[in-house]
């Protein structure tokens, strides 16, 4: 068997006057989805290093990183196995500037982010986010 890709991320938030919470979605062209900002970790890299710096790479923003949400697992189009990371992170901030990898990102309360998000596993997150936030107070 091969070794799984492994990947981290982040379910990056930020308080919102209008909505309370919103949630940051990113664009990819390559694969025509919407999903939270993530990437392979490099050689020697820790998972919670990659997470933030794929959050920076990908939306320009800066975070602080709470809780270590569910590890998440599934294949690639490929049929590659792939691990992924996940922590839920504050936005502290940044600019975002669209890139080839990532061309727009969207802050949405919710309900939206849970509509636009392309596959299940990424609302399970956003789903365990949101009670997170609740469990903190956030």
């Amino acid at each position: 068997m091969s070794t799984p890709v492994r990947a981290a991320g982040c379910v990056l938030w930020r308080r919102s006057p209008a909505h309370g919470v919103e949630f940051c979605l990113v664009h990819r062209p390559k694969w025509r989805d919407w999903s939270w900002p993530k990437g392979k970790l490099k050689h020697g890299e820790t998972e919670l290093a990659a997470a933030l710096r794929e959050v920076e790479e990908e939306t320009g923003r800066t975070c602080r990183p709470t809780t270590r949400l569910p590890r998440v697992h599934y294949r690639t189009q490929d049929g590659r196995r792939k691990t992924v990371d996940y922590w839920l992170a504050e936005e502290t901030g940044g600019t975002f500037a669209p890139n080839a990898e990532i061309d727009e990102i969207r802050w949405l309360p919710t309900e939206a982010a849970a509509e636009l998000l392309t596959e299940a596993r990424d609302r399970a997150l956003l789903a365990q986010g949101v009670r997170e936030l609740a469990l903190s107070g956030g």
